[in-house]
């Protein structure tokens, strides 16, 4: 158990001194700081990193931070200390690493209830995600983080640093579509708020993706100039790491003007230093500026040497879009060998690889991913103006009140007149918000209308606000997951799981909310990548509540579980506690009911089709359950193939 001193907020108090008076100067001996972090355990970024910053790039140190931290329960410095950790990881390619690591940091962000610490461990699993070209995801955390970072009133450095990241990181998304003016778009967002930061490592990082998108559109001369001004911000701050990304694009811009003089000594330098960082990502990027180079200059056997090179440390690390160029170019040498086999199997290599990125699918939902957190910010916005509106409304009251006590010890057409104006003035200010709301509103996007227009006729129908708001909004968000879901063949397990809560939860509205549903998945399985057939649990679920369910009198359960059982399949239980298959036939039967098995015939269909791709089929067993002989449920056993 721990203990905590009387004098501590006097340390803390002149910890901040220091920091704040003496420029933010921090011990530069290691046992000194972790001493010190352990006597105090700030919980502000700020001082975070202006104490532990100088060691975030030592491994062992922050791995003593790390068990220190948690050793005294310390959330914000295990937060820190594993986000630490990630980045190295990342930077050596280790992304499977580098995931655990922030995803760990995301939960102690969670548990210190830090905002600042949240939004960074959400930026970073997002920029890992960027560099494996896993597009969707890394979208979906750098959104989350500006969600997050714009629903803050007031917001610190740190956060508005976080903003620009995350703008800048879905600038880098926007590259990899080809969508490169609305990559300029969001890299001018982010320049914008570096600059008025004055941070040079982000003016760095901007000004050379600006550089990129110019380059991909054409305009090498400008692209020359902004990578040369990343390339001046890297050498101010003596970034080895990005003086070897500026070498590689000043290299890359040559070899397009054909000033092969210039471009062999700067892509030499860049593979050189590459090499001592041993950063993989850059060093398959330098041997596959090389190989161009050699094969613009007809020096055919080394070029394709040192991009079979590129090739192998892509695969390794899953590098989507090395693979991809160093492919192109090797099918290119491979036709000037004539070698016409090869060349065609690195060309079609390369066409598969893009395709996973340049989908019509991937483009769609990044400009949904942004219109939605624009909705977000706007709404945010919303809010503030409704808090200022409460906050008039109440001055409003009283300011009657205290002119209603007054006017009973003064008299006097003056103490009238100045009631009558200042009333007029505050309803006044109230108009101008309730205007300046219903711009913001006519902006949203018109889902939001929508949904608006329909909780008003549920209002009408059941006169019940919170449940009319609450179901309305689980509806439409059911509505648009399977509308979102039938464009597509298959989706994640995590959102079809999502999916059904919703589906559940808008049918248990019929069952007066009796239904106990439960949901429990083997945490061995990644719901995010597992991928299955859209929907395809639905009419499960379906059979489980009206044949099972809907004629049992109370105790009503439905447990969905997902395991793991093998390398090949996922394993989906679906059990019910209803009356069972043979007793909802009788009742069916006397009914006159014909709820035949179509849905599940089509399910199966699907099923079968899905399989195809895989050398197991699926399989589905459905099982009755009793106890002492009486019927007790109903147990679905569905087995489906996985990569």
């Amino acid at each position: 158990m721990r203990y905590f001193c009387a004098d501590k907020p006097i340390r803390l108090c002149i910890l901040f001194f220091f920091i704040v008076f003496l420029g933010y100067a921090q011990p530069t001996n290691f046992e000194h700081t972790l001493e010190y972090v352990k006597e105090n355990t700030p919980s502000q970024l700020r001082i975070l990193d202006s104490v532990l910053k100088p060691f975030e790039r030592d491994s062992t140190r922050m791995t003593r931070l790390l068990n220190m931290s948690k050793e005294i329960s310390w959330h914000e410095g295990s937060s820190f200390a594993l986000n630490a950790l990630g980045v190295i990881q990342r930077d050596r390619s280790q992304y499977d690493e580098a995931l655990e690591l922030h995803q760990e940091a995301d939960t102690y962000a969670e548990k210190a209830k830090s905002d600042e610490l949240k939004i960074i461990s959400l930026n970073m699993i997002g920029v890992v995600y960027r560099r494996m070209d896993v597009v969707k995801l890394a979208l979906d955390y750098h959104t989350e983080a500006l969600k997050i970072a714009y629903s803050v009133i007031d917001k610190t450095t740190s956060i508005t640093h976080s903003i620009a990241i995350s703008q800048n990181s879905i600038g880098n998304i926007y590259l990899a579509l080809k969508q490169y003016d609305l990559a300029l778009l969001q890299f001018n967002k982010s320049l914008k708020i570096e600059k008025q930061a004055d941070n040079k490592l982000g003016l760095a990082i901007n000004y050379h993706n600006i550089g990129y998108a110019e380059e991909a559109k054409g305009n090498l001369d400008i692209a020359l100039s902004n990578y040369n001004l990343s390339l001046d911000y890297n050498n101010s701050i003596d970034s080895e790491i990005g003086r070897v990304i500026c070498y590689n694009s000043i290299g890359r811009v040559y070899l397009k003007q054909y000033n092969y003089k210039d471009a062999k000594p700067i892509i030499l330098e860049a593979l050189e230093k590459s090499l001592n960082l041993d950063d993989q990502y850059y060093i398959s990027a330098s041997y596959l500026n090389l190989g161009q180079l050699q094969t613009e200059t007809n020096q055919i056997e080394d070029a394709e040497k040192h991009l079979k090179k590129a090739l192998n440390i892509a695969n390794s690390y899953n590098l989507k879009s090395t693979i991809a160029e160093t492919s192109k170019l090797l099918s290119k040498i491979s036709q000037t060998k004539e070698n016409f086999k090869d060349a065609l199997k690195y060309y079609q290599d390369a066409v598969e690889i893009e395709n996973t990125i340049l989908t019509e699918q991937n483009l769609q939902y990044v400009n949904d991913i942004v219109i939605a957190y624009e909705n977000e910010n706007k709404t945010n916005q919303i809010k503030a103006l409704a808090i200022e509106n409460e906050a008039q409304r109440l001055r409003l009251e009283r300011n009657k009140q205290i002119l209603l006590y007054t006017s009973f010890l003064l008299c006097g057409i003056g103490i009238a007149l100045y009631i009558i104006h200042r009333t007029k003035a505050l309803k006044r200010d109230k108009h101008i918000l309730t205007l300046e709301q219903d711009m913001l509103r006519s902006q949203m996007n018109p889902h939001f209308i929508f949904n608006s227009l329909n909780s008003i006729k549920l209002y009408i129908i059941n006169n019940d606000k919170t449940n009319a708001v609450y179901y309305l909004n689980k509806f439409s968000k059911l509505i648009r997951k399977i509308l979102m879901a039938s464009k597509e063949k298959e989706t994640s397990l995590h959102d079809e799981l999502e999916t059904m809560k919703l589906y559940i939860n808008i049918e248990n509205i019929r069952f007066s909310n009796e239904i106990d549903f439960k949901i429990k998945v083997d945490p061995l399985i990644n719901t995010e990548v597992t991928k299955i057939p859209s929907l395809v649990l639905q009419p499960f679920l379906e059979n489980s509540l009206w044949h099972g369910l809907s004629s049992k009198a109370n105790n009503k359960k439905i447990d969905l579980n997902v395991s793991k059982n093998s390398s090949k399949h996922i394993t989906v239980e679906i059990i019910d506690n209803g009356i069972g298959r043979l007793a909802s036939k009788k009742i069916n039967d006397r009914k006159r009911l014909d709820r035949n098995s179509v849905g599940i015939d089509i399910t199966k269909a699907r099923l079968a089709n899905f399989s195809e791709q895989f050398k197991n089929s699926y399989s589905l067993e459905i099982e009755d359950l009793y106890d002492n002989e009486s019927p007790s449920g109903t147990k679905i056993i569905l087995q489906i193939p996985i990569h």
